[in-house]
């Protein structure tokens, strides 16, 4: 069972009263959120806000995060991050340390966000994903892969602005992506683009409005 540290539980608290108070959090679907063995959740990325804001659904048990290692090039995150159980990624270039804790920490049980896309939205778009999650689920035969949606994270703390604005914000939450083993098994770089395609459609496809 995963072990939440104590800055992780206090940055939790702190996190779940400002979702409801400031940004007025709604969950669509949270009956369909897996929050027992193994998991994957693949999620959209507009904002700094995102990871705090999925992170207080697992009050729990707690969740790690997959995140790009350019993050742990600023010296306060680099302290902090790791204690927020992050995992840093090259997504474009996975690098096979990061690649091997990932397939650990899910075979061990674990739930882990990964946002595909690699980096904050510039444009409130759902962008395509990077070929890292490919390479990863291709990995993660028979573990579920639940897609999550984020809405309203942008208009709060767009990626080019440093002022924070409090507006609604909506998760949603959808039914475990399907792959078949041939899809999973797919080599190369077309393979695992032809997944990541399936998986930000699926994200795509999640409501917005209860």
């Amino acid at each position: 069972m995963h072990t939440i540290n104590p800055l992780y539980f206090l940055i939790l608290r702190l996190t779940q009263g400002v979702a409801q108070a400031f940004f007025k959090l709604k969950v669509i679907n949270r009956e369909k959120l897996i929050e027992d063995g193994a998991c994957i959740y693949v999620m959209n990325h507009q904002s700094f806000l995102d990871p705090p804001m999925i992170g207080q659904l697992f009050s729990r048990t707690g969740i790690n995060f997959l995140a790009r290692k350019t993050l742990f090039d600023i010296p306060i995150l680099r302290r902090i991050l790791p204690f927020c159980n992050v995992i840093p990624i090259d997504q474009e270039h996975p690098d096979p340390g990061s690649i091997l804790k990932v397939l650990r920490l899910v075979k061990g049980g674990g739930r882990i966000i990964i946002f595909p896309e690699g980096s904050r939205c510039p444009d409130n778009q759902i962008h395509d994903a990077m070929p890292g999650i490919g390479l990863i689920l291709g990995r993660l035969q028979g573990v579920p892969i639940q897609p999550l949606r984020i809405e309203g994270a942008y208009d709060c703390l767009p990626i080019h602005s440093s002022k924070l604005r409090f507006k609604p914000i909506t998760i949603s939450v959808g039914d475990p992506i399907v792959f078949s083993k041939e899809e999973l098994k797919a080599k190369g770089r077309a393979g695992q683009l032809a997944i990541g395609k399936k998986v930000m459609d699926a994200i795509r496809a999640l409501p917005t409005t209860c």
